[in-house]
């Protein structure tokens, strides 16, 4: 064998022992993004099952400004509609009705979009939020202005992302019912 079959042998069986390990490598944390006096962190989506026609997206906004903003989604590339949503029991349903005009942020306030509260809703989904990827959506501020945001999709049932292991499913128990407000 030549010095040259000898090097091009090592690295295809180096190439087919590198593709057989397992890619635990440490996740990345959330991006933060900045907008004018706006601060978005730890965006993230959840993943849904198969044949679910609707997701739902969390993050912390925070107004650093003086004066109060206010929040809408204006697209996203995982639905055909997204919008800010609020969710409350009402006789052991739960309700989601879309927030009119957008979610207003106080000036020094952090207001939190977490599941089973606030919550940005993907509507009428072009596929499945797969755990491991990602979904763009387009936020609008009344004063700060548009931004691009990515949310990385974490399993079904995951904890929020530094909630611990006890924050995570929100999964209705006891054939609980949801019901969805007609957006106007």
């Amino acid at each position: 064998m030549t010095l040259i079959s000898k090097y091009a042998c090592a690295i295809f069986v180096f190439a087919v022992v590198a593709s057989a390990l397992p890619l635990d490598r440490p996740k990345a944390e959330p991006a933060t993004y900045k907008v004018g006096s706006i601060e978005i962190a730890q965006p993230w989506a959840r993943a849904t099952p198969k044949g679910a026609s609707s997701g739902a997206a969390y993050m912390t906004v925070t107004n650093t400004g003086t004066a109060p903003d206010r929040m809408t989604c204006v697209s996203s590339n995982g639905s055909a509609q997204c919008a800010v949503h609020t969710m409350s029991m009402e006789g052991g349903v739960m309700k989601m009705r879309p927030v009119e005009g957008g979610l207003e942020i106080a000036p020094g306030v952090s207001v939190t979009l977490k599941p089973s509260g606030l919550h940005m809703m993907l509507v009428d989904l072009k596929h499945p939020l797969e755990a491991g990827q990602t979904v763009e959506a387009t936020l609008k501020f009344e004063h700060a202005g548009t931004i691009e945001v990515n949310y990385p999709i974490l399993p079904l049932g995951a904890p929020a992302p530094g909630a611990g292991a006890s924050g995570g499913g929100n999964i209705m128990q006891g054939g609980g019912m949801m019901q969805m407000s007609p957006q106007h």
